[in-house]
């Protein structure tokens, strides 16, 4: 096994500061045509319902609304109070399940299930366990003590008494938003959020008997500096949340309207930025977790950290997860699904996925089918983003490749890597170094055969490394 250590230079960070992929997936998104359809998405369920051994399934539900904007916010959401929108929305996501459900064989066992958005808790508990319940009768779950099944929560609208309810519904893993308690940075980003109103909903789950909780927090918000973002790491490490993940901030208002409202001036330079990073690394390791790659902290008994010890972490739209080898639906408005070699979306508005569904049709706007190349960089870059090393040998026998040949023009491109020790080659294998684990997306960047930089691309599509 690798060694888990995380060494911080901030030189080296800010020279390959750069926008890049975030390795959700390989072929990334932006790679997806319109070519790809319904009729192909079925042909790819009916291939991998006819493997000798076909894959367990995760199920992932995206709940687009939100109560009030995040000015920072990336994700596909809408704003609204009218919580009546969610009557409809359900219905169309049932018929969405009634579609899709069938054509998996009914074997396959569902070991995964993911409510994203958006705010997932604009659902009630009631919603909520009708959701579940539609889908446990649509698909064969595994054994409840054995299967995830986790929500995402903004605690400003949990009531905690919410809890053992969706424990009952089979809830057992809960990630709460956070971002920053510094009320400065909350009132410039539009997240007013107390330290207590979190706290009450992770003392909640636990007492409700729910396996693990994560916290969100960024950083590069506005108005950050390391006082109060160090004090922000000292109540969630008290908190201790079983995971956390401390994402970087990307300010993209091109691509996301919401971040208009933010006051540039605020933001922070490059230098102030990597600062509240290299606190971050310092703070939670002391405190005694372990870094599992890109934005992404577990304590060392957590499910996530175990599965990198024994090599089962795996990379996906859902972040890292435990259950490497699953084919994963994605249902309602954005979201997307990995069925074998294929990769396919739902419309990102919601009138086109709710006339698709009113019409009968899984809702698919664009996708792809992953060519042999596509593949062996796909596992490529799992391995390194989930365990940190590139198994060279193990690549060569499975693919049967010379990889030095075959990745001739990639490993010119790693040269530099490895002369500023973000890498070392072993026997058998190239590891990213305790300098490296931080730039990651760097290292897998080099064996991307889609990025060619041109000149046109003037805004770009990815956020910077850090």
């Amino acid at each position: 096994m690798h060694s888990q250590t995380i060494a911080f230079d901030a030189d080296l960070a800010r020279r390959y500061d750069r926008p890049g992929p975030r390795y959700t997936s390989y072929p990334t998104a932006p790679q997806f045509s319109a070519e790809f359809g319904e009729v192909q998405l079925r042909e790819a369920v009916q291939a991998s319902n006819e493997e000798p051994i076909p894959r367990r399934l995760s199920l992932y539900v995206h709940v687009p609304f939100c109560f009030s904007p995040c000015f920072y916010c990336g994700c596909n959401r809408i704003i609204t109070r009218d919580l009546g929108r969610s009557d409809s929305y359900l219905a169309r996501l049932y018929r969405e399940v009634a579609l899709i459900a069938p054509a998996f064989d009914r074997d396959r066992e569902v070991i995964q299930l993911h409510f994203g958005g958006g705010t997932p808790n604009f659902l009630n508990p009631t919603q909520l366990a009708d959701t579940v319940d539609v889908l446990r009768r649509q698909f064969h779950f595994a054994d409840r003590r054995d299967s995830d099944i986790s929500i995402e929560i903004d605690p400003r609208f949990c009531d905690p008494a919410w809890m053992p309810a969706l424990a009952a519904s089979g809830f057992n893993r809960a990630s709460l938003g956070v971002q920053d308690f510094d009320p400065k940075v909350q009132a410039a980003v539009n997240r007013l959020q107390t330290v207590e109103e979190t706290r009450t909903v992770v003392d909640a789950a636990r007492s409700a008997g729910f396996r693990s909780v994560n916290i969100d927090l960024i950083y590069g918000l506005p108005g950050q500096n390391l006082e109060g973002f160090g004090k922000t790491l000292d109540i969630v490490t008290e908190i201790r949340p079983d995971r956390l993940a401390v994402y970087s901030y990307a300010h993209m208002p091109h691509l996301f309207k919401a971040q208009k409202q933010i006051d540039e001036a605020l933001l922070l330079d490059g230098d102030a930025k990597l600062a509240l990073l290299q606190l971050a690394v310092e703070k939670l390791t002391a405190a005694g977790y372990v870094y599992i790659g890109m934005d992404h902290f577990a304590l060392p008994d957590d499910d996530l950290a175990q599965a990198q010890q024994r090599g089962g972490l795996h990379r996906n739209f859902m972040g890292y997860t435990t259950h490497a080898d699953s084919d994963l639906i994605g249902l309602g408005v954005s979201a997307i699904s990995h069925i074998g070699n294929t990769f396919s979306q739902n419309p990102r508005d919601l009138p086109s996925w709710e006339i698709a569904i009113d019409t009968g049709k899984l809702p698919v706007f664009r996708g792809m089918r992953m060519s042999e190349d596509d593949t062996l960089r796909a596992d490529l870059i799992q391995s390194l983003m989930c365990q940190g090393q590139i198994p060279v040998a193990a690549l060569e026998r499975r693919y049967g490749i010379h990889f030095e040949d075959y990745f001739a023009s990639a490993l010119a491109q790693l040269q530099p890597l490895q002369e500023d020790g973000l890498v070392r080659f072993g026997q058998g294998n190239i590891e990213a170094t305790s300098q490296g684990r931080l730039l990651l997306r760097n290292i897998a960047m080099c064996f991307d055969q889609y990025l060619t930089p041109t000149a046109a691309d003037t805004k770009p599509r990815f956020s910077r490394a850090i």
